[in-house]
């Protein structure tokens, strides 16, 4: 059974949906989501963001969220006039609770998105559904459902130009001179071994592997550094547990240093 909360906000139209389990707490004390608009871009595209404000002690998880989280996943069925849409995630936090790792977000979440409109004379208008974990000490799957019609002429948003701001290094910027990926045959599947060159991204750093296939599993890599190298190792395993290939350049490595986080995309073969 399904509790729900419908909530008119003067930025959008939402419904969230939580389990019954979660009854001891009012839902909008937990999280609250709305859509903010950011305006025009210069280059002719609007800003707008998801936000979501978690009460003190809840967290939501980022794009791949660990072993431990429940990754968001978006539906965009029932927009209009979306020719292009681009999501920005900010640097995420890394957890660890009950000796397993998580990756996500405290307090809050703003989600920028820039949408090329399919027509630029017409209205853009999103409308869908997002589903998302929260966790405090047990985890939450939930829903929001949205309609929001786009505002060109809005100002430009503090909160999504911070959220734009707390973006990871490139490559280039983080000073990436290569980056590897070592390939292996495995009982379960392939292992992956990429060498990064590249400075320290702290004197703590993790790592995460996204194969660039949704049906891949990666497993949380064990990292080590041999000097300017980082070297991360995942398991990887595909869902229907057959033969598969792997297209190193979908290969996308993100560095998690306690100075910055470094996201690169694609990997060479060695």
């Amino acid at each position: 059974m399904i509790k729900k909360l419908v909530s008119l906000m003067a930025v959008g139209l939402f419904t969230l949906n939580l389990p019954l389990f979660a009854h001891a707490e009012r839902l909008d004390d937990i999280v609250r989501v709305e859509m903010i608009d950011g305006g025009m871009t210069p280059h002719g595209t609007y800003m707008a963001a998801l936000k979501m404000t978690l009460a003190d002690g809840w967290k939501t998880y980022w794009r791949a969220p660990g072993d431990a989280g429940i990754p968001p996943t978006f539906s965009w069925r029932g927009s209009r006039n979306i020719g292009a849409m681009s999501i920005s995630w900010p640097v995420p936090e890394v957890f660890y609770q009950n000796g397993m790792r998580s990756i996500g977000y405290e307090r809050q979440l703003v989600l920028p998105l820039e949408i090329t409109p399919a027509d630029p004379s017409r209205p853009v208008r999103l409308k869908g559904e997002m589903a998302f974990g929260i966790c405090e000490d047990v985890c939450i799957p939930g829903s929001a459902r949205f309609g929001h019609l786009v505002d060109p002429a809005a100002d430009r948003h503090p909160a999504i130009v911070a959220a734009l701001a707390a973006q990871p290094f490139s490559a280039s910027e983080a000073g990436v001179r290569s980056a590897i990926c070592h390939i292996r045959p495995t009982q379960s599947g392939l292992q992956i071994e990429a060498h990064v060159e590249m400075p320290p991204a702290g004197s703590v750093e993790a790592a995460v592997i996204e194969p660039g296939n949704p049906e891949i599993w990666a497993s949380e890599p064990k990292v080590t550094r041999r000097g300017d190298t980082l070297i991360a190792s995942s398991d990887l395993v595909h869902v229907a547990k057959g033969a598969y290939a792997l297209n190193r350049s979908n290969v996308r490595i993100t560095v998690l240093g306690d100075r910055h986080t470094v996201d690169i995309q694609g990997c060479a073969a060695g």
